[in-house]
């Protein structure tokens, strides 16, 4: 079994969610997260190189959100979310109005209109809903993570090929029990002022080639995403990942492979996998032809958790990695239904088989989920270095296998759903 050190891992989380800190995508920031993960491969001797990609980033100056109960207007904490303008520095305001998942069943949401509409649900995952809701012409949204009932404002985004294509008013989150205070105590109005709001800007993804043998031509990936939501260090979201990727390279560098195993960290990935998505539209022919399997790195350094393998791949994928899982005395459950939320999911829609790792702490998830508070002291080393070990002996022996034990494809019954999920998300190719 390869042995991951909770020393080195420790070392990077420090450098990645606390001395760089916040990353959103297309800032100083997430360049320097890319910088500490190239330097880390160059220091192995490895290949390694960034590609850039052009998208839209998030940067908002100030933002505020006042809410009248009775007499009074008070104010409450709000984070814009990526892909939605700001108010050019002006309040804009309207009438409260509540729309629940239900409500689209709704012939006309006409009566939406120039209101501030509080919006429960975090993603509207319909590109028809979203269209109706846009047509409706809210003065603003206050999107509810419905998953935390709890008292902070998490940050989140509206689907970019959502945006682009259909348009996008203001839309802040909001604390769930703030909203329900807001209709419990007979709210009647809301107004927000956002200054700054999307910019054209640059990301990258970062590769990291462990260059194969005979084999070469077949190529293993792995993966995880070094940007962050808005206000969060992301030491779980995603330093977890990030350094577990750069233990990978330092595990397998040195190791005898006839295939070709790449890694890569993903800028981008918080408005929806926009880096990933660039690097397989990139590198389509690629991918589909010599991609054997891609496995996602993404939050799984949690103290207290169980582990969740998202899996769209044939019964055998799973079998390849359970011997070596169970070794490591790593246990988990499967979730093979279509989950479009992370960086394997373009590699999906591009016919390979593909999970995403992922630890949760609470039925919702975790429960820190791109909050400030997701710092250092949410994350451990010691679990961190227990799955990349597991990780990285599996990937070290299908990279030395005379065949892989598993079909490279993704099961037929999959296909159809998954590229509805690509067409509709994403925008298809």
């Amino acid at each position: 079994m390869l042995q991951a050190s909770p020393d080195r891992l420790s070392r990077d989380l420090d450098i990645i969610a606390r001395d760089i800190g916040v990353r959103l995508a297309g800032t100083a920031a997430e360049r320097a997260a890319a910088d500490h993960v190239l330097a880390c491969a160059r220091a192995l001797e490895v290949s390694a190189w960034d590609e850039p990609f052009a998208m839209q980033a998030r940067v908002v100056a100030e933002e505020q959100l006042e809410v009248r109960i009775g007499d009074a207007w008070q104010a409450f904490p709000c984070s814009l979310f990526s892909s939605t303008p700001g108010t050019g520095g002006e309040w804009r305001s309207g009438e409260i109005v509540a729309l629940t998942p239900t409500d689209y069943q709704r012939e006309d949401l006409g009566h939406l209109r120039g209101k501030a509409v509080i919006h429960l649900g975090c993603h509207i995952e319909s590109r028809a809903s979203y269209a109706r809701l846009m047509r409706a012409a809210p003065a603003f949204l206050l999107m509810v993570d419905t998953r935390y009932a709890g008292d902070t404002p998490r940050a989140d985004g509206m689907f970019p090929a959502y945006t682009a294509a259909i348009g996008a008013v203001p839309t802040l989150n909001v604390a769930h029990q703030d909203a329900w205070h807001w209709v419990a105590q007979g709210a009647t109005h809301a107004r927000c002022r956002v200054v700054g709001g999307m910019e054209p800007a640059t990301s990258q993804n970062v590769v990291i080639e462990l260059a194969g043998t005979d084999r070469a031509d077949e190529i293993l990936y792995a993966s995880a995403h070094h940007d962050t939501q808005a206000g969060s260090p992301g030491a779980d979201d995603n330093g977890s990942g990030v350094v577990g990727v750069i233990e990978l390279a330092r595990l397998l560098h040195a190791r005898p492979r006839r295939r070709t195993v790449r890694l890569i960290s993903f800028g981008a990935e918080e408005q929806l996998s926009v880096g990933s998505a660039a690097y397989v539209r990139t590198h389509r022919d690629e991918v589909a032809t010599r991609g054997r399997c891609m496995y996602n790195l993404d939050s799984y350094g949690s103290h207290l958790g169980w582990l969740q393998l998202y899996l769209n791949a044939h019964p055998d994928f799973e079998a390849s990695f359970r011997p070596y899982f169970h070794a490591a005395e790593v246990y988990y459950q499967t979730v093979t239904s279509v989950v479009p939320y992370a960086d394997h999911f373009p590699f999906i829609a591009a016919g390979i088989p593909g999970v995403f790792h992922y630890r949760v702490n609470c039925d919702g998830g975790r429960f820190f989920h791109h909050r400030p508070d997701d710092d250092l002291t949410r994350v451990s080393p010691t679990v961190i270095a227990r799955d990349v070990s597991a990780i990285a002996t599996w990937i070290d022996a299908m990279a030395q296998a005379d065949a892989l034990p598993f079909t490279p494809t993704i099961p037929e019954a999959q296909r159809d759903e998954v590229a509805t999920c690509w067409d509709d998300l994403f925008g298809g190719w």
